[in-house]
């Protein structure tokens, strides 16, 4: 079975984070993903640090913990905690399958991967999208209010989406 059939990328996707201005993954995420205990993830990062930069990961502050456990659900557990989780970037997932060393680590690894490229292209299609609004604007926007109007709409529809908190399902989920 395709590792795509056993975890979609939507799910991938709900895990990734903007903090401190970067896409990353909390430690607790990932290991679920990679079917391991968080301790034992970050063990393995602890043992290979020098594969570890500051751009390929960070610890959280206690400040943005603490932002993250009320706007999401599945971090209450982490509200008592007094250990600070890890984020990891795009680069420290990638590295992360080599210090976990499993055919599971390097299947996940490359959706995780794929999801990020994912992203980033959606992103840049998303500025493109904005230049030639922005373009079309400037050409044609002194001639008519109604055009002028347009623009500002999509403008509007193209800011980014304010991070929603995940709903919960109602009802019988297998």
């Amino acid at each position: 079975m395709e590792m795509k059939e056993i975890m979609p990328i939507e799910r991938i996707e709900n895990k990734i984070f903007l903090i401190r201005g970067q896409k990353v993954m909390l430690d607790r995420d990932l290991a679920e993903l990679y079917g391991v205990e968080t301790k034992y993830l970050n063990r393995q990062v602890k043992r290979n640090r020098k594969r570890f930069p500051k751009e390929y990961m960070f610890q959280l502050t206690k400040t943005e913990k603490d932002e993250l456990v009320p706007n999401w659900h599945r971090f209450n557990s982490m509200k008592h905690s007094t250990s600070l989780p890890y984020a990891f970037t795009e680069h420290g997932v990638a590295m992360l399958s080599a210090v976990l060393n499993s055919e599971q680590a390097i299947k996940v690894s490359i959706l995780i991967i794929n999801t990020f490229v994912r992203l980033r292209q959606i992103l840049a299609s998303h500025k493109e999208l904005a230049r030639k609004v922005e373009e079309l604007e400037r050409k044609y926007g002194k001639h008519e209010l109604e055009i002028t109007a347009v623009f500002k709409v999509l403008k509007k529809l193209m800011q980014k989406p304010v991070e929603e908190r995940p709903r919960k399902r109602i009802g019988f989920q297998l």
